[in-house]
């Protein structure tokens, strides 16, 4: 593990337990226990529903031999966000809810892809664009020879475009 995700890990579970102590002070050791214990069996309950319609969704495309889109993403989010729920603690509880309600579902998807970019060389980020003519269609004069349609161009690719040679 790199130190930034250790370090990640170790200030969310103390915030996890400061959360804790703070509203068991708030309003009662027993009712933050109970609020616990509920948020864990509304996390085991979300997973089983979202969990199941969201592999519905990903076998449904696998039989009709279609991309996993983000069906694939939704899975990984609903896995990870029922796994936040179930552990206890509130910040995960609510960080879980996001993951596995369809209509929160793309705020962490978009904080997730955006960190990946970031991580991405500027090279390999997307889209990547292409220029390209295409000459004129050349007609042969009827009973002439055969006169091939391509044309090559010898030259070399320097950053991105082609210099003629």
């Amino acid at each position: 593990m790199t130190s930034r995700l250790r370090t990640a890990l170790g200030l969310g579970a103390l915030a996890e337990v400061v959360v804790f102590i703070a509203l068991g002070a708030t309003i009662g050791w027993g009712w933050t226990i109970l609020a616990a214990l509920a948020s864990s069996a509304l996390g085991w309950v979300l997973l089983a529903k979202q969990g199941t319609k969201t592999l519905t969704e990903l076998r449904l495309r696998a039989q009709e031999h279609r991309a996993p889109g983000t069906a694939l993403g939704d899975a990984g989010l609903v896995a990870a966000g029922g796994f936040l729920m179930i552990l206890p603690g509130f910040i995960g509880d609510v960080l879980g809810l996001l993951c596995l309600l369809p209509g929160t579902r793309k705020l962490p998807r978009a904080l997730i892809a955006r960190a990946l970019l970031n991580r991405l060389p500027d090279r390999a980020r997307g889209p990547v664009r292409v220029q390209s003519t295409r000459p004129a269609q050349v007609h042969p004069e009827p009973g002439a020879a055969h006169v091939p349609t391509t044309r090559v161009i010898e030259g070399t690719v320097v950053e991105g475009t082609v210099v003629d040679r």
